[in-house]
């Protein structure tokens, strides 16, 4: 069965300085017009970082669209050609005293393909120091946590862990111990 939906038409609905939203028609599958509302993002890394000691590097933010933090892994957007194991490691330093060598890709995924083409890449970072110099950016606004692999058990169990990325990079983490 073909699924495939083809854009005949679009109308912008809001350029931003890194999401553009438009709205669609297509053309779907059974030949009938339809309308979809697209958000466009340059994609984003996240890192899981783990320290000599065992413990995973979170940052506890704001999230204005929730209205309460998240305890989530660093993470932000791709700048323009940026490649996304350098935003990755970027991200770590930028966001928390901690920095890598390099990052190691677990997986990729989008997250909300609903109505976002936002890809995320995951990455896992490679001998973690507590060296970073770097600073959030100014309109961020970040408390670093650490926590053990019981300690992650346990806010897992209490729902204290709901950013989707974080969710995924854990699930990745914690599998390991079991192979």
């Amino acid at each position: 069965m073909d699924l495939t939906e083809t854009r005949i038409g679009s109308e912008p609905i809001y350029e931003g300085s890194f999401v553009t939203i438009s709205r669609d028609t297509v053309r779907l599958p059974n030949g009938n017009e339809g309308q979809r509302v697209v958000i466009r993002h340059p994609g984003a890394a996240c890192v899981l970082a783990e320290t000599a000691d065992g413990e995973i590097v979170f940052v506890r933010q704001w999230r204005y669209a929730l209205g309460a933090p998240l305890l989530e892994l660093p993470a932000g957007k791709l700048d323009a050609g940026e490649d996304p194991a350098a935003c990755a490691l970027r991200e770590l330093a930028e966001e928390t005293p901690y920095a890598a060598e390099r990052a190691e890709l677990i997986a990729t995924f989008y997250t909300a393909p609903g109505f976002c083409d936002e890809k995320m890449y995951l990455y896992r970072a490679a001998n973690v120091s507590k060296t970073s110099t770097l600073q959030p950016d100014r309109d961020e606004f970040v408390e670093t946590v650490l926590l053990t692999r019981n300690e992650v058990r346990r806010a897992l169990e209490n729902n204290e862990i709901q950013d989707g990325k974080t969710l995924i990079a854990l699930q990745h983490w914690l599998l390991q111990e079991a192979v």
